[in-house]
């Protein structure tokens, strides 16, 4: 399960990431839930759902599909709590303590335990089309796509973190150096972070640093 510093991190991350974009995120009505519907989509892509033609699922990009949907959820939940962190933290930590992986969609009753991944992606896809998400569901299909709460975490603040330090570095203008010692800078992220404790409350800060530091030489 996600700790409560982990909730607290991601959330003050995402609120700042979002402000970069917009300092009025809050009030300009984005479509959060739409775009985390989107990403489900694709998610099931991924996954494969065509009878007629042999197909493999692809877990690493399933999972890239997960930590962009928590990017928007986390959005979300920001907003309904009217860019209060501490209190968004609290509902999702409730959710998340409650373990109901029951969801009532269009009057019928599904349990995430009882479903398979593909037919879960398919639940989460239609309550975030009807602007509704369970955490306890998409928790469940993390775990279904061989993912623990750590690595949801790790996978969200390091490509939080990456966007952050691209756009302070010039990606916006078109002078940022995505190829750092003949390596993409997505590739020196991991060795970054799988060098820091994940334990650490300025975990993100570490990785902001870790990443200064390789671009900076």
């Amino acid at each position: 399960m996600l700790t409560a510093q982990q909730l607290a991190t991601m959330l003050s991350l995402q609120d700042k990431m979002n402000a970069k974009v917009n300092p009025d995120w809050l009030n300009a009505g984005y479509g959060y839930l739409r775009a985390a519907m989107v990403e489900s989509v694709e998610a099931i892509e991924h996954h494969g759902w065509k009878w007629w033609k042999a197909q493999k699922k692809d877990l690493p990009q399933l999972q890239m599909e997960l930590v962009d949907i928590w990017h928007f959820a986390l959005s979300a939940c920001i907003i309904e709590y009217k860019g209060d962190i501490s209190e968004s933290a609290k509902s999702i930590a409730a959710e998340l303590a409650s373990g109901n992986t029951h969801v009532t969609f269009d009057g019928k009753d599904y349990d995430a335990s009882n479903q398979s991944l593909l037919d879960n992606l398919e639940l989460m896809t239609g309550l975030c089309a009807a602007k509704r998400f369970s955490v306890p569901l998409f928790m469940f299909i993390v775990r279904q796509c061989e993912m623990s709460a750590d690595e949801l975490y790790r996978q969200y603040v390091g490509k939080n973190v990456l966007n952050f330090f691209r756009q302070d570095n010039g990606y916006k203008e078109g002078t940022y150096v995505k190829v750092w010692e003949g390596r993409e800078d997505n590739e020196h992220l991991v060795e970054v972070m799988d060098a820091l404790d994940l334990t650490k409350p300025d975990f993100s800060d570490l990785v902001y640093e870790g990443l200064r530091a390789r671009y900076s030489s």
